[in-house]
């Protein structure tokens, strides 16, 4: 409960925070789950930090509408927070996904608990000795690691998260929506899909195609 003005000084603060130690996270991203370091470096963090840097320019801009109604009068819309949500991120953008998942949130004055992946669980600890740092109120920022049935199943069916978002396999997704809806119908955000599948055809450049499907993985 504090002024978006406050949300955004937060959040730059932990923009800060992130360029501060920008090469300890492009290390760990490499030795969590494999990605060359190059690629840490010149895409994983530097999306992240952008992607601080927009929601933190946007946190004190968030406005509704005014409506003139047929009896002479107005209504308004008001944006309010949603409250405490749930988020599960995957292995393959451990820090990216915290970004996409964490700052929105942030920004717009709920507070969050994020379920790291349990094969790449250190970027989301030092992000959360960033937010200490930066002097985030306590409680606002949960970060668990731990498997899906222990901590991802019983996030999506707590009564007092009010939603939930996963980034993973189309399987896990149908649990997740299935939880949400038998606990409290929570709002459900889901991003689902394979191991990066490629169709390629009888013409197309197979060197080229051979680096694309790698670069896919990832």
């Amino acid at each position: 409960k504090i002024s978006s003005r406050s949300r955004a000084e937060m959040v730059w603060k932990l923009v800060a925070g992130l360029e501060k130690h920008a090469a300890e996270f492009a290390h760990l991203e490499s030795l969590d789950n494999g990605k060359p370091l190059k690629d840490a470096s010149q895409v994983d963090v530097p999306l992240t930090i952008e992607t601080f840097k927009l929601y933190a320019s946007m946190a004190d801009k968030l406005e509704g509408k005014t409506y003139e109604t047929e009896f002479l009068d107005f209504s308004f819309t008001r944006r309010e927070p949603i409250g405490v949500c749930g988020a599960i991120i995957p292995w393959n953008f451990p820090l990216l996904m915290l970004a996409w998942k964490v700052a929105p949130c942030l920004a717009c004055g709920n507070t969050m608990v994020l379920k790291s992946s349990e094969k790449t669980p250190l970027s989301a600890l030092l992000f959360g000795k960033i937010c200490q740092e930066a002097g985030l109120p306590e409680g606002v920022l949960n970060i668990l690691s731990g498997f899906g049935p222990e901590v991802g199943s019983p996030l999506a069916a707590h009564m007092d998260v009010h939603k939930i978002a996963f980034t993973g396999s189309a399987q896990t997704g149908k649990r997740v929506m299935m939880l949400a809806a038998e606990s409290n119908l929570k709002k459900v955000t889901l991003e689902l899909g394979g191991k990066s599948p490629n169709i390629i055809f009888d013409d197309a450049d197979l060197d080229q195609a051979v680096k694309c499907a790698t670069m896919g993985i990832f």
